[in-house]
């Protein structure tokens, strides 16, 4: 079992870091990532088989909700732990656009050979979540 540890302290795993690095920027997913990763998104239902195969679908998914915040998404992390085969994150997603957002959050990732090779996004309201970033529609011109 892997204890929770202070950021500061040097016994922190190195997973421990990579995810740091991650939430900070979620584009530096691509420096951590194998180039095979699966990312299960948050917006999936319960039965949905919907999962990002690849660095670069994963990439392009992570680009997409920051685009999709113009640029305001924050991660704010509670708390990180991990050993060498797993990592848990739980923190809030935070942004102000479209509109002010803040949402709980628990991201679940698997390692291997020091490389990310799946991750589970868990919002707490995926439903919400999924409204929250979707395209404003254009409003009802008919009449």
């Amino acid at each position: 079992m892997t204890a929770l540890v202070p950021s500061g302290s040097a016994s922190v795993h190195p997973h421990v870091r990579i995810l740091e690095a991650v939430y900070a920027d979620l584009l530096r997913l691509a420096d951590f990532a194998a180039p095979d990763i699966v990312l299960h998104p948050a917006h999936r239902g319960t039965d949905d088989g919907r999962v990002l195969r690849g660095k670069d679908a994963v990439l392009a998914h992570e680009r997409n909700l920051v685009r999709a915040t113009d640029g305001t998404l924050v991660m704010d992390t509670d708390h990180i732990v991990a050993n060498g085969y797993f990592g848990a994150v739980l923190g809030t997603l935070r942004a102000s656009r479209p509109r002010t957002f803040a949402m709980p959050f628990c991201g679940l990732w698997r390692f291997a050979d020091g490389l990310i090779i799946e991750h589970w996004e868990n919002a707490h309201a995926p439903h919400a979540l999924q409204q929250f970033l979707a395209p404003p529609h254009p409003a009802d011109t008919q009449g």
